[in-house]
């Protein structure tokens, strides 16, 4: 037989603690952050390659300024692993970011892009 303990329950299970609130079935979950092996890294540099199961970001400096070169060596030093339903989270909260800055600041022009050189 079980000995029953102050609250009266003897089924062996833990009980419920009614002081806990109780959340819709429905309701978005509590998200918090823990920060405490936080590490940060610069990087000036994005590759991201991808299969049908993930998304594979490479992050990195790029630390020739000059152009023309023939050869940039990039040295890749974090890479992040997504499944393709977080990278398209990430693609739209990064849009919304950009938006947000560009309606601050102005509009940034894209630099990855060729330009041509006047003559």
């Amino acid at each position: 037989m079980k000995e029953t303990g102050p609250t009266g329950n003897t089924t062996g299970l833990p009980s419920a603690n009614p002081s806990q609130s109780t959340r819709p079935t429905n309701a978005a979950p509590t998200v918090q952050f823990d920060v405490s092996n936080l590490q940060s890294s610069y990087a000036n540099v994005c590759n991201v390659s991808s299969t049908r199961e993930e998304v594979v970001l490479a992050f990195g400096v790029n630390n020739v300024w000059e152009r023309g070169q023939a050869n940039i060596q990039v040295q890749l030093t974090n890479r992040i692993v997504l499944n393709p339903f977080a990278a398209k989270r990430l693609a739209a909260v990064l849009t919304r970011v950009v938006t947000e800055y560009e309606s601050r600041f102005g509009t940034l022009k894209d630099e990855a892009k060729p330009q041509s050189d006047a003559a």
